[in-house]
Order: C-alpha cells, then sequence, then structure tokens
C-alpha cells in the first residue's frame, strides 16, 4: 500500500511538500461575482448589472431548499443542453437565452459544462434530491373516489401513460398510493368500492400487466394461502431500513413508535425528517413493488438475511413523499388497513371489467352513461349479477393468478365460473354455518324441511383431495396446505377409497383420539402434534378423520347435488376404518323432533364436542324462508324469548290490535334455503349450536383476572393499548402468574378511557428505584412478583384492576405460566377464546382468581358432563362444593 508521502508525490495537481489544495462553497461563490462584474463591465447598458444584482437578492431571500431546488434545475438545464437526449433520458429543457458579448454567470455549486468530457464527469456528480414533500402531481389530480358512472379513464390514461413512459411504460406505485390513501380516508363502503373500481379501470385500459400485481397489493398479499409465501420479515428489519435511509438513531425512532404506534405512520414521519437525499429516487412502479416483496419471500439460505435487508432498504430509499413510505411498510408488516377486504376486491373487479376492457379484447362492456339512467334497483340487480359471477368463480378456484387473466380476456361472462372452476389439488373455499343462540331458535328457522344434525367435533376442518394417480393434497379452513402435517392420512386414502373411487374431494374434521378406545381428544392435544416433516413413525398423537360432505368425484363437482345426495355417495362410496376414518356421528330430524334433537345436542357435549351442527337435506324451493324466523338474531339478548316469538309485535316491538286488517307482506330477498354446497357463503341451510352460545345448557363459568401488561394496538387500535396480557394469583408465592392474552369483547369507550389510565408519558419515574411512575399506573420493566416469559409487551401495569373475562375452554399451555406444576409439572394453562365482559369494580387483586382455581376448572372440564361431581368455586375468601346434579344457587 502506497504511504501518504507517495501519494502527494504521484498527485500532479500537488506541489511537493505542499498540502493538497481545497476548494470550498466561497471559491464557486467568488468565482460567480468575478463573472458578474466582467459581464457588467463588458455590457454597454446597465440593465444586465440591474438584473443581476435583482437576481443576487433575490437568491438571498430564497430559503436553502428553494435555493437548492433553483441550483439543481439551471445544472439539469445546462446539462441537458450539451448531452444528447437519448443518452440522458431526460426532457428536452430550454437553454436560457444569453447575449452573445455577455457569457452567462454560472450558478454556485455548478460546474461550467465546455466539453464531452466535463459532461460524462458531471453524470455521475451527486446532487441534493428533496424527497420530503415529493408527490406524485399527476396522480395526484385524478378524482379516483368520483362515480364510476361519471369518471372517464380515458381523460387521464394519456398523461399517465406519458409520466410512466420514462420507467419502462409500467404503472407507477404512485398511482396505487393515491387509491389506498383515498380508500383510507373513508368509511363509506360506496366510496371504497368507487374507488378501487375508478383505479382497476386505469390499469385495465392503461397498463393491464400491472393489473395483477396490484391486485395482489391491494389484498395484503403476494401469493394464494395454499402457496407457502412468506416474506419472513422481522420488525428490526424495518427499522434498521428506517434508520439508515431517513437518519435516526434508536432513540428517535422509538419516540415515534411509542406516539404512533403504527410501523406506516411511523414510516410517513420519518421520511418528513428526511429533507435531501444524495440521490434523485427511482419513482416505484407496482410491478417493481410487488417483484420485490416476491424476491423477499423465496430469498433464503446463508445471506438471505442481507439480501432481503438490501431490498427493504431500496424500496424505502425510492418511496416518494411519506405517503408511498407508509403503504410500503404496512405491505412489508403485511397489515396495510384498506378495508380492501377479499370480497371488496371481487366486487371493484366485476364493476371494472364490467365497465372497461384493455386494449385489444373483444367482450362486451356496458355504456357508463346508459347506467346512470337506470333506476336504483335496476342498477343494483346489474352489479349483483356480474359480482355473484366474479365471487363464484373465486370461491371455486381461489388464485387471482388464474382469475385475472381470464377477466381480461372474456370480462364478465357466464363462461367465467367454468374457466375458473372446480380444480384437484386447488382448494376451494369451504361452505360456513350461521350462529344460532339455541336450540328453539334453531327449530323455529327450519319449520317444514328435514335436517340432518351432526357432531360438531373439537378438531381442524380439513379438505382432502385426491386424483386419478394418487396424488393426495390436505388444506386446511384457511387453504393452507398441510398434507406434511397428516402423513397418516396421505396414507390412509388407498384404504378408504372404493373400487370405483378415482378422484376425489370430500371435507370432514382431523380430530384427535385414543385409537385403542376411540375415546376423543381435545382440540389442544391435536395442536401439540408436529406441523411440518411429520413421519409416520414418529408420530405419537394419532389422529381420526370424520368425514361429513364430498364435494367432487370422479372429474364431476357435486356441489349442485343436495346434501342428501352427497351424503349418501359419501357414505356407499368409502370403506370406514373404526378410529383411523369414519363419518360424523349424525342424526335425522324435524322441526317437531325438538326432544330427540335435544338429547343429541347433550351427547354431543359429553362427548366433548364444541355443539351440533344442523344442515338442510333436501332442496325445497317452494317453501320460503321468511326473514322474519331470523329476526332473534338482530334482538338482544335480555329480551324475552317468548316475546320475541309473539305473533303481535311488530320488529319494533309495538303491539298491533287484533282487529286490523291484514296487511300485504312485504316481498322478502331472501332465496329459498337450498341443500347445495355454496363454497364461501355463509347461509341459514347449514346452522351451528354450540356450547359457548347457548343460552340455556352453556356454562356460565368466568374468571376474574388482573391486567399486568399490554402491546401496541395495530391498525384502528394503533392508539391503545391491545391486546391485553392478564394474570392469575398464585396464592403460596403471591406472584402473578400470566395466563392469557385478551383482545375481545372491548369497546372503543374503553380502549380510550384505558389508554388515558394506563399512560406512560403521563409523567416520569419517582425516583424510588422501583421503576414505577407516579399518576400513570405503569411500570418502566418488568415487575419480580410476575411470572412471564413470553414475548415482551410494550408496557408493563402497575396492577390494580380486576377484569371478569369469559371463556370458552381451559387450555394446556408452554408458554403461560398459569397453574404450572399443578395439572402437568412443565407446562401452565391459559384459556381459549378469551372475553371481556366488565371491570369488577367491587374486587381488589387480592381477590382475583387463583391458579389453584384455574387448575380445578381444567379437571373438571377434562373429567366431562358426567363426571363433574365437585366444583370449586372461590367467592369472597369461601369454597362452595356444588354436586353435579345440583343447580347453583
Amino acid at each position: 500500500m502506497a504511504s501518504p508521502a507517495k501519494k502527494r508525490k504521484l498527485n500532479p495537481d500537488t506541489k511537493k511538500g505542499a498540502a493538497p489544495a481545497t476548494k470550498g462553497i466561497q471559491y464557486f461563490f467568488a468565482k460567480q461575482q468575478q463573472n458578474g462584474k466582467t459581464a457588467s463591465s463588458s455590457t454597454a447598458t446597465p440593465e444586465p448589472q440591474q438584473k443581476g444584482s435583482q437576481s443576487e437578492k433575490s437568491e438571498e431571500q430564497l430559503t436553502d431548499e428553494e435555493l437548492a431546488r433553483k441550483l439543481q434545475a439551471e445544472w439539469d438545464a445546462e446539462v441537458q443542453a450539451a448531452q444528447p437526449l437519448a443518452e440522458t433520458g431526460l426532457p428536452e429543457v430550454e437553454e436560457p437565452k444569453t447575449s452573445q458579448s455577455t457569457p452567462a454567470p454560472l450558478s454556485p455549486l455548478k460546474p461550467s459544462v465546455s466539453s464531452k468530457v466535463e459532461t460524462a464527469n458531471f453524470k455521475n456528480t451527486l446532487s441534493l434530491s428533496s424527497v420530503a414533500a415529493v408527490e406524485d402531481q399527476v396522480t395526484a389530480s385524478i378524482p379516483l373516489d368520483e362515480s364510476p358512472l361519471t369518471f372517464d379513464p380515458s381523460k387521464y390514461i394519456p398523461q399517465l401513460q406519458e409520466s410512466w413512459a420514462a420507467e419502462g411504460g409500467k404503472a407507477s406505485y404512485a398511482l396505487l398510493t393515491r387509491c389506498f390513501v383515498l380508500v383510507s380516508s373513508t368509511q363509506s363502503r360506496i366510496k371504497i368500492v368507487d374507488t378501487l373500481v375508478n383505479c382497476l379501470r386505469l390499469l385495465i385500459e392503461g397498463d393491464p400487466f400491472s393489473l395483477l400485481p396490484a391486485v395482489w397489493l391491494a389484498t395484503n398479499a403476494i401469493s394464494p394461502p395454499y402457496i407457502s409465501m412468506e416474506l419472513g420479515l422481522g420488525g428490526s428489519a424495518i427499522s434498521k431500513a428506517l434508520k439508515q435511509v431517513c437518519g435516526l438513531d434508536n432513540r428517535a425512532l422509538k419516540a415515534i413508535y411509542d406516539r404512533l404506534g403504527d410501523p406506516g405512520d411511523v414510516a410517513f414521519e420519518a421520511k418528513k425528517k428526511q429533507s435531501f437525499t444524495l440521490r434523485k429516487p427511482k419513482p416505484l412502479t407496482i410491478k417493481g413493488v410487488f417483484e420485490s416483496l416476491v424476491k423477499i419471500a423465496k430469498t433464503q439460505g446463508q445471506g438471505s438475511g442481507d439480501i432481503k435487508q438490501r431490498i427493504v432498504d431500496r424500496l424505502l430509499q425510492d418511496a416518494r413523499g411519506g405517503e408511498e413510505s407508509r403503504y410500503i411498510v404496512r405491505t412489508l408488516c403485511q397489515h396495510l388497513r384498506i378495508g380492501a377486504v377479499k370480497t371488496t376486491m371481487l366486487i371493484a373487479l366485476s364493476r371494472a371489467f364490467l365497465l372497461s376492457k384493455p386494449p385489444g379484447a373483444d367482450f362486451p362492456t356496458r355504456d357508463p352513461s346508459e347506467l346512470a339512467k337506470l333506476k336504483k334497483e335496476e342498477l343494483a340487480e346489474i352489479w349483483a349479477r356480474g359480482e355473484e359471477l366474479v365471487k363464484a368463480s373465486f370461491a371455486r378456484h381461489p388464485d387471482y393468478n388464474d382469475l385475472i387473466p381470464v377477466l381480461l380476456e372474456i370480462g364478465i361472462s357466464e363462461e367465467l365460473p367454468i374457466r375458473c372452476g372446480l380444480n384437484l389439488h386447488i382448494p376451494l373455499r369451504p361452505m360456513l354455518g350461521s350462529i344460532t343462540r339455541d336450540l328453539p331458535e334453531m327449530l323455529t328457522k327450519l319449520q317444514g324441511r328435514d335436517f340432518a344434525c351432526e357432531y360438531k367435533y373439537d378438531g381442524q376442518r380439513a379438505q382432502v383431495h385426491c386424483d386419478a394417480d394418487g396424488k393426495v393434497s390436505i388444506f386446511s379452513r384457511h387453504l393452507e396446505l398441510m398434507t406434511d402435517k397428516y402423513p397418516d392420512l396421505v396414507s390412509l386414502v388407498p384404504k378408504i377409497r372404493g373400487e370405483d373411487v378415482q378422484s376425489f374431494i370430500m371435507e370432514g374434521e382431523v380430530v384427535a383420539v385414543d385409537q385403542t378406545t376411540g375415546e376423543l381428544k381435545t382440540f389442544q392435544t391435536l395442536a401439540n402434534r408436529a406441523r411440518k416433516d411429520v413421519a409416520v413413525g414418529s408420530i405419537t398423537i394419532n389422529v381420526c378423520l370424520f368425514a361429513f360432505d364430498l364435494m367432487y368425484l370422479n372429474g364431476q363437482p357435486l356441489l349442485d347435488r343436495p346434501f342428501r345426495e352427497r351424503r349418501d355417495m359419501l357414505r356407499s362410496l368409502f370403506v370406514e376404518i373404526p378410529h383411523h376414518f369414519t363419518w360424523v356421528q349424525s342424526l335425522d330430524a324435524t322441526s317437531q323432533d325438538s326432544e330427540a334433537v335435544l338429547s343429541f345436542f347433550k351427547s354431543a357435549l359429553e362427548a366433548k364436542c364444541e355443539g351440533i351442527m344442523v344442515k338442510i337435506l333436501d332442496n325445497l324451493p317452494d317453501v320460503p324462508y321468511d326473514d322474519d324466523q331470523s329476526a332473534a338474531l338482530e334482538l338482544p339478548d335480555n329480551q324475552d324469548e317468548e316475546d320475541e316469538a309473539k305473533p303481535a309485535k311488530s320488529r319494533k316491538g309495538k303491539s298491533k290490535a287484533t282487529t286490523d286488517p291484514p296487511q300485504p307482506q312485504k316481498k322478502s330477498r331472501r332465496k329459498p334455503l337450498l341443500a347445495t354446497y355454496e363454497p364461501d357463503k355463509r347461509l341459514d341451510s347449514w346452522l351451528k349450536v354450540k356450547k359457548d352460545y347457548s343460552t340455556s345448557l352453556s356454562s356460565s363459568e368466568t374468571l376474574d383476572l388482573i391486567p399486568i401488561a399490554a402491546w401496541h394496538g395495530q391498525g384502528r387500535k394503533s392508539q391503545w393499548w391491545s391486546p391485553f396480557l392478564l394474570a392469575v394469583r398464585n396464592e403460596d408465592t403471591g406472584n402473578l402468574e400470566a395466563v392469557c392474552k385478551c383482545m375481545s369483547g372491548f369497546a372503543d369507550a374503553f380502549y380510550k378511557a384505558n389508554r388515558a389510565f394506563y399512560n406512560p408519558d403521563a409523567s416520569s419515574d419517582d425516583g424510588d428505584g422501583d421503576g414505577e411512575a407516579e399518576g400513570n399506573n405503569t411500570l418502566a420493566k418488568k415487575p419480580g412478583y410476575v411470572e412471564y416469559y413470553g414475548p415482551e409487551p410494550d408496557v408493563w401495569f402497575n396492577p390494580c384492576e380486576v377484569w371478569e373475562v369469559a371463556f370458552a375452554d381451559v387450555t394446556v399451555s408452554p408458554t403461560y405460566t398459569a397453574a404450572i406444576g399443578m395439572v402437568f409439572q412443565d407446562k401452565g394453562l391459559s384459556l381459549r377464546f378469551p372475553r371481556f365482559v366488565r371491570k369488577r369494580e367491587d374486587k381488589g387483586v387480592e381477590e382475583g382468581s387463583t391458579s389453584g382455581f384455574l387448575a380445578g376448572l381444567y379437571r373438571k372440564q377434562e373429567a366431562g358432563p358426567k363426571g363433574q361431581v365437585v366444583m370449586q368455586k372461590e367467592q369472597e375468601g369461601d369454597i362452595m362444593e356444588i354436586d353435579g346434579d345440583e343447580e347453583e344457587e
């Protein structure tokens, strides 16, 4: 390596023994002033000098940012004049006119362009570029929230395409960001749909190749659920990028996060603090952002963390303005918060393709001006017809990668459900059941129909696909691929398939069982089973598949067949293997068989099931479904059920005189209940009655828990605490043992009051060393009397309240410490589906529920209803013993 002396000797611009000369900003200003004097002395008239003095005076009045912008514009103009357009790729700029006798004065920080060599060197020179307030003015002026019937994409597409031309003709991310901003600023579902429709139409007509990436980005995903593509980014990667790009330190970034709570809002504020960059950001495109996310998801192996970090850094560097930064970060966090859920996006797609088509397509569209003349009911019918086609197609084939290309080719057509129909190894979205509060309500709804009652097992819903070659795929309720989790079921398929069965799609419930006795085990047991790379020989938790439906057989969809027919085919064409593969326990009944149904429901609870499912057996199109029969679902819980059933009461509760003439019944918009399989729909042709919902048979057990910590809320709750960490008391040690997180049952008013009550910014530490701040009910660190070893909360509470919490079941947990050692030596207990009920103002922390009581609830639950002999309930220090056959006072 050369020594410093040799370096100086090799430098031709430096004299021997002299230090290298440095040129400061004064050098350039002095040169400018010298040129200005020369110009004034060689000019016959004093006008240029006056103008020069006025120009210098105006520059002195400019702010730093305005001066930088002005200098950059002059610099770019001069470089552009000296360099061919093909080399720079910049638009032509007219060179300022100057007198032949007066050389143009040089702006400060701007070299003169006198040769191609200087121009080439200048091309790589770093320049200041303001990014704090950068915004795409082209997209900002487009009224995306206008009604689609008056919005004309052709007015804006030429200007958009001109601005996109610099980036290869691809649609800019600024357009999608503009859509996100407008959608997030309104609560109106109509406005949200209209904005999405207009944005999609611009892409359909202006850049069809960016439509698919835009749909994925707007739905906060990069692939369908059954294709595992996770970004695998933690909060540290985004924080590191924000610190590097925006020049923040840990303390400044944390202060912003504690104030705002939402990562996207933090990025917005951080970007505002970044005044200038040394490189002009390259505008993001919709396709480019999507491809970056896909690259992040696919990057694995050694060094993948650094590669992902560089991609995140570049996305945030190129984001123009705060809004693009906000939504880039929210996309990276996979929490976009724009309200464009699946249903909304499908509605927007159907309306967009009814009004627009890509260049060169020949499918018919509707004229917006003609639709605007229709009555509201007629327009709604046209919209609904297209929406039903798109929704049905997506429910049977839930993949935008297949749906969007077909829409671009044929538009909204009856052919769409055929082109995007049911396929093997692509899961269809499951049919869902409506909730009923109790058995009487269910029997009232299904009057005049035959139905089947089935056990609702406490397991995992599974959709099993098998083709003619014997390939098996198993999908969860949320369409996630879980074939590797159940190799025992995969090996079971050849044994249960009958001789006439070549291919099928079957649905059932996977339940953990004792394969010797057939006894059902809890969902918690099933959850402890390994999820990946499970070998058949290493399985310790055995399962049984309880089949209940057949949707596809030998290349033919069965969705339009009635349930009775589908069930008969399932039971006749497949082979039962006890404790491995069988049918759900069922009972066929009518609304007159109330005692038999009640007995069946009780037997389901005794078998450790969640309740029962009730399904219509046959299609009865002539039997209408009365809306009024479902009105009970909308009535307050404290309404008397007898009053709900009285015909003399109207919906508003006003009595009607018996002498009133009969009023004509309003035509119902509800279709008759059919027994077909309707993917992705929650209909009353399937009803579920669970012990949690039942008002007459469910237990009323609750726990009095103590809030000890919380996390920053996400999305709408970003300004509040949510979820909360709750604990029980250990009477022996006096410690508080964490039992669960709770984020259900709270109202907005509660969140606001709670955030004010537990406010770490209310005051500083009182200085006594205990970490507690006076008046804010929060602690600076976890207190020694709290036992919790899970993810660190954002704030610790000073335990001073008791909350009553309802729940579905007590479960075993390796994370929570409640009752550890009382039931299992190395595992604690937790609560399934905890739900806040109320604050117990009448109780102090020392009166909260204990870990011993929680352990007793778990033992009672595991014993089942028949073994429920003794229940310990703590109330004001007393223990009350209740026999299972007696009623609690």
